[in-house]
Protein backbone atom coordinates (compact mmCIF):
# COMPACT_ATOMS: atom_id res chain seq x y z
CA UNK A 1 0.00 0.00 0.00
CA UNK A 2 1.34 3.17 -1.26
CA UNK A 3 1.72 6.47 1.63
CA UNK A 4 0.50 9.87 0.79
CA UNK A 5 3.44 12.08 0.84
CA UNK A 6 3.01 15.76 1.69
CA UNK A 7 5.85 17.87 -0.65
CA UNK A 8 5.97 21.42 0.47
CA UNK A 9 7.55 23.11 -2.43
CA UNK A 10 7.63 26.99 -3.35
CA UNK A 11 9.19 29.17 -6.03
CA UNK A 12 12.97 28.59 -7.00
CA UNK A 13 13.03 24.70 -5.35
CA UNK A 14 16.21 22.77 -7.03
CA UNK A 15 14.40 21.23 -9.67
CA UNK A 16 16.28 17.59 -9.79
CA UNK A 17 15.71 17.74 -5.73
CA UNK A 18 12.44 17.40 -6.51
CA UNK A 19 12.27 15.88 -9.93
CA UNK A 20 14.46 13.20 -8.98
CA UNK A 21 12.72 12.09 -5.55
CA UNK A 22 9.28 12.33 -7.16
CA UNK A 23 9.89 9.83 -9.72
CA UNK A 24 11.85 7.44 -7.12
CA UNK A 25 9.06 7.91 -4.90
CA UNK A 26 6.26 7.58 -7.39
CA UNK A 27 8.06 4.45 -8.98
CA UNK A 28 7.72 2.46 -5.52
CA UNK A 29 3.87 3.14 -5.04
CA UNK A 30 3.66 6.38 -3.40
CA UNK A 31 1.70 9.49 -4.10
CA UNK A 32 3.24 13.09 -4.04
CA UNK A 33 0.61 15.85 -3.48
CA UNK A 34 2.30 19.13 -3.90
CA UNK A 35 1.52 21.83 -1.01
CA UNK A 36 2.69 25.62 -1.41
CA UNK A 37 0.26 28.93 -0.46
CA UNK A 38 -2.52 28.49 -2.73
CA UNK A 39 -4.08 25.27 -4.68
CA UNK A 40 -3.55 25.50 -8.45
CA UNK A 41 -0.27 28.22 -8.00
CA UNK A 42 2.18 27.27 -10.76
CA UNK A 43 6.02 27.19 -9.43
CA UNK A 44 8.80 27.43 -11.07
CA UNK A 45 12.36 25.76 -10.19
CA UNK A 46 15.54 27.80 -10.21
CA UNK A 47 17.92 25.97 -12.06
CA UNK A 48 15.51 24.69 -14.99
CA UNK A 49 12.78 26.07 -14.75
CA UNK A 50 10.34 22.91 -14.26
CA UNK A 51 6.92 24.29 -13.27
CA UNK A 52 5.21 22.52 -10.84
CA UNK A 53 1.37 23.10 -10.54
CA UNK A 54 0.38 23.60 -6.79
CA UNK A 55 -2.05 20.59 -5.95
CA UNK A 56 -3.44 21.60 -2.30
CA UNK A 57 -2.88 25.10 -0.18
CA UNK A 58 -1.28 24.89 3.02
CA UNK A 59 -4.98 26.54 4.66
CA UNK A 60 -6.75 23.28 3.08
CA UNK A 61 -4.68 20.24 4.03
CA UNK A 62 -3.81 19.10 7.67
CA UNK A 63 -1.09 17.11 8.39
CA UNK A 64 -2.78 14.04 10.09
CA UNK A 65 -4.16 13.72 5.68
CA UNK A 66 -0.51 12.48 4.93
CA UNK A 67 1.79 9.47 5.76
CA UNK A 68 5.21 11.62 5.16
CA UNK A 69 6.87 14.98 4.09
CA UNK A 70 8.88 15.25 1.38
CA UNK A 71 11.01 18.92 1.32
CA UNK A 72 12.89 19.80 -1.91
CA UNK A 73 16.03 21.67 -1.62
CA UNK A 74 16.86 25.71 -3.20
CA UNK A 75 15.37 28.69 -1.98
CA UNK A 76 11.72 27.19 -1.44
CA UNK A 77 12.56 25.83 2.05
CA UNK A 78 13.90 29.13 3.03
CA UNK A 79 10.72 31.18 1.93
CA UNK A 80 8.35 28.71 3.27
CA UNK A 81 10.15 28.96 6.92
CA UNK A 82 8.78 32.35 6.86
CA UNK A 83 5.33 31.22 7.15
CA UNK A 84 3.98 29.70 10.53
CA UNK A 85 0.97 27.78 9.05
CA UNK A 86 4.49 25.62 6.86
CA UNK A 87 6.51 25.31 10.38
CA UNK A 88 3.32 24.32 12.28
CA UNK A 89 2.61 21.93 9.41
CA UNK A 90 6.32 20.14 9.20
CA UNK A 91 6.86 20.07 12.74
CA UNK A 92 3.86 17.86 13.24
CA UNK A 93 5.39 14.91 11.27
CA UNK A 94 8.78 15.15 13.46
CA UNK A 95 6.73 15.32 16.71
CA UNK A 96 4.90 12.43 15.52
CA UNK A 97 8.06 10.81 14.04
CA UNK A 98 6.05 10.42 10.94
CA UNK A 99 8.79 10.03 7.99
CA UNK A 100 10.59 13.25 7.01
CA UNK A 101 12.50 13.20 4.01
CA UNK A 102 14.64 16.69 3.25
CA UNK A 103 17.48 17.60 1.03
CA UNK A 104 20.44 20.21 0.65
CA UNK A 105 18.46 23.51 2.50
CA UNK A 106 15.27 21.26 3.10
CA UNK A 107 16.19 21.20 6.67
CA UNK A 108 16.05 24.64 7.07
CA UNK A 109 12.09 24.33 7.25
CA UNK A 110 13.09 21.95 10.11
CA UNK A 111 15.30 24.46 11.88
CA UNK A 112 12.87 26.60 12.48
CA UNK A 113 10.17 24.19 13.56
CA UNK A 114 13.04 23.56 16.07
CA UNK A 115 12.80 19.68 15.84
CA UNK A 116 16.25 19.02 15.35
CA UNK A 117 17.98 18.78 18.51
CA UNK A 118 19.43 15.56 19.40
CA UNK A 119 18.83 13.83 16.11
CA UNK A 120 21.27 12.79 13.06
CA UNK A 121 21.47 15.31 10.05
CA UNK A 122 22.93 16.76 7.06
CA UNK A 123 22.55 18.96 4.63
CA UNK A 124 24.17 21.74 2.33
CA UNK A 125 27.79 23.16 2.95
CA UNK A 126 25.92 26.67 3.81
CA UNK A 127 23.42 25.37 6.75
CA UNK A 128 26.05 23.03 8.39
CA UNK A 129 26.24 25.88 11.30
CA UNK A 130 22.77 26.05 11.47
CA UNK A 131 22.17 22.52 11.72
CA UNK A 132 24.56 22.81 14.62
CA UNK A 133 22.97 25.45 16.54
CA UNK A 134 19.36 23.59 16.20
CA UNK A 135 21.09 21.16 18.15
CA UNK A 136 21.34 18.34 15.14
CA UNK A 137 24.50 15.75 15.37
CA UNK A 138 25.48 16.88 11.97
CA UNK A 139 27.36 14.70 9.73
CA UNK A 140 29.27 14.72 6.24
CA UNK A 141 27.76 12.40 4.75
CA UNK A 142 25.78 11.77 1.22
CA UNK A 143 22.64 10.49 3.08
CA UNK A 144 21.91 10.29 6.87
CA UNK A 145 18.86 7.83 8.00
CA UNK A 146 17.98 8.99 11.94
CA UNK A 147 15.57 6.86 14.10
CA UNK A 148 14.30 4.96 10.73
CA UNK A 149 12.31 8.19 10.51
CA UNK A 150 14.26 11.02 9.07
CA UNK A 151 16.34 11.42 6.23
CA UNK A 152 18.87 14.39 5.29
CA UNK A 153 21.25 14.79 2.09
CA UNK A 154 23.41 17.48 1.14
CA UNK A 155 23.38 17.97 -2.84
CA UNK A 156 21.83 16.45 -6.27
CA UNK A 157 24.63 14.58 -5.94
CA UNK A 158 23.41 12.73 -3.17
CA UNK A 159 20.24 11.91 -4.77
CA UNK A 160 20.69 8.52 -5.78
CA UNK A 161 21.26 7.63 -1.46
CA UNK A 162 18.79 10.07 -0.68
CA UNK A 163 16.20 8.17 -3.24
CA UNK A 164 17.05 5.02 -2.14
CA UNK A 165 16.41 5.81 1.60
CA UNK A 166 13.21 7.34 1.72
CA UNK A 167 11.80 4.75 -0.71
CA UNK A 168 13.42 1.96 2.24
CA UNK A 169 11.93 4.38 5.36
CA UNK A 170 8.24 4.33 3.79
CA UNK A 171 8.72 0.65 3.42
Amino acid sequence: MGKKIATVITDLFEDVEYTSPKKALEEAGHELVTIEKEQGNTVTGKSEGTKVTIDKGIDDVKPEDFDALFIPGGFSPDMLRADDRFVAFAKHFMDEKKPVMAICHGPQLLITAKTLDGRAATGFKSIQVDLVNAGAKFQDKEVIVCQNQLVTSRTPDDLPAFNRESVKVLG
